[in-house]
């Protein structure tokens, strides 16, 4: 079974679906709806792990995701994989502001 609860805090929840379903240049309007998402990872992790193809998905197009699974074609989790880096990236920031804040 998939967790899909995070979708409940995506930006995009009150969004017109149809806005985040299009081609072209309006893919970039979609998209910058994500940039401030809360639940991005989550959103892109589900949609490289579920292969979905269409619409907009933690701020990515389809051509780039499928471009990122052409790159990592080993990864068998994108769940695990994205968690395990914003959890680094989250301890080296928090490393960082220690040592200037001393």
């Amino acid at each position: 079974m998939v967790d899909t609860n995070w979708g409940e805090q995506g930006l995009c929840r009150t969004a017109d679906p149809d806005d985040l379903f299009v081609e072209g240049t309006a893919q970039n309007r979609a998209k910058s709806l994500c940039g401030g998402c809360g639940v991005r990872t989550e959103c892109l992790a589900y949609a490289l792990d579920q292969r979905i193809e269409h619409g907009i998905w933690g701020g990515m197009t389809e051509r780039e995701r499928r471009a990122l699974l052409r790159r990592r074609p080993t990864v068998t989790s994108w769940r695990r994989l994205l968690a395990s880096a914003r959890a680094e990236h989250d301890r080296t920031h928090a490393t960082v502001a220690a040592l200037r804040a001393s």
